[in-house]
């Protein structure tokens, strides 16, 4: 259970930071570095995202459970 929280919370920053980089790339046409800031934030949180994937992928937390596999 822990572990969904913390996926489905890198989700969350990811969009979050996504945002912000747009809203961020419109309000200063390129003068700050915000957007790029924002950018490391997403990619940063993206690489934690897969990292915890693979961790519930490899210890069974976290598996294909469509109907049709049975």
């Amino acid at each position: 259970m822990l572990l969904k929280a913390a996926i489905f919370t890198c989700i969350v920053i990811i969009l979050l930071s996504l945002t912000s980089g747009l809203f961020f790339l419109f309000k200063d046409k390129g003068k700050t570095k915000f957007t790029v800031y924002s950018l490391g934030v997403r990619v940063s949180a993206a690489i934690v995202l897969l990292i915890l994937v693979a961790y519930g992928l490899y210890t069974g937390q976290l598996g294909n459970q469509v109907p049709w596999a049975t």
